[in-house]
């Protein structure tokens, strides 16, 4: 697949996920031109700070997940990942365990880690919990994100992508970021396995 190719899926997928909070904003804005009622008002106005900080949140995770972040500095701060991660998963039912033990890192590793939270959120349909860890071990890095819940859903397409066992005419912007992963993880020479268990998912990274 083409790099024009791939930033067209990213850009579809990343337009996906803004479009809802984005167009709340927008009608918003058109019913306070023709709103009078003052408690009505008041109840639109809450709804676009909610949408406006939400598009924000995603923005600000995007920004480190897919883009280049942190211009030519060759790494980059855990505790921004891990805000922007934080402030991404605000208003769902995820709950995140961080267990993160470095302090910084390349901003590859920085993009895989945000790109297998990404996923594993998207796991947790109804909710749950989602540990992160990452770790230096004998000079190579380990990610490991492990989320736990009643009902679990990894998209086929995605574990198929994840695991480099997709063809690249059946990629989508849904499976976009599993690509990003595989790319990236395959880039630093790394590997990623998903181990599946009763109301369990890991996804490991290994060999960064």
């Amino acid at each position: 697949m083409s790099d024009m190719d791939f930033a067209a899926l990213l850009c579809s997928r990343l337009c996906h996920d803004l479009v809802s909070p984005v167009g709340a904003i927008a009608n918003g804005i058109e019913i306070l031109q023709d709103e009078h009622d003052e408690e009505m008002r008041v109840q639109v106005i809450d709804l676009l700070q909610k949408s406006a900080q939400q598009t924000s949140n995603k923005l600000q995770f995007f920004r480190l997940a897919f883009g280049a972040a942190g211009g030519f500095s060759a790494e980059l701060d855990i505790r921004e990942a891990q805000s922007a991660l934080v402030s991404f998963l605000s208003g769902t039912r995820v709950d995140l365990d961080w267990q993160v033990a470095l302090t910084s890192a390349s901003k590859q590793k920085v993009k895989l880690l945000l790109n297998l939270c990404l996923m594993g959120a998207e796991t947790l349909i109804r909710g749950g919990t989602m540990k992160v860890e990452m770790d230096n071990n004998d000079g190579s890095t380990e990610i490991v994100l492990s989320v736990t819940a009643e009902r679990i859903i990894l998209q086929d397409i995605v574990r198929k992508t994840l695991l480099g066992k997709v063809a690249e005419a059946d990629l989508e912007p849904r499976s976009a970021p599993a690509y990003l992963a595989a790319s990236v993880a395959k880039e630093m020479g790394g590997a990623i396995n998903i181990e599946d268990g009763d109301n369990s998912l890991v996804i490991r990274a290994t060999g960064l």
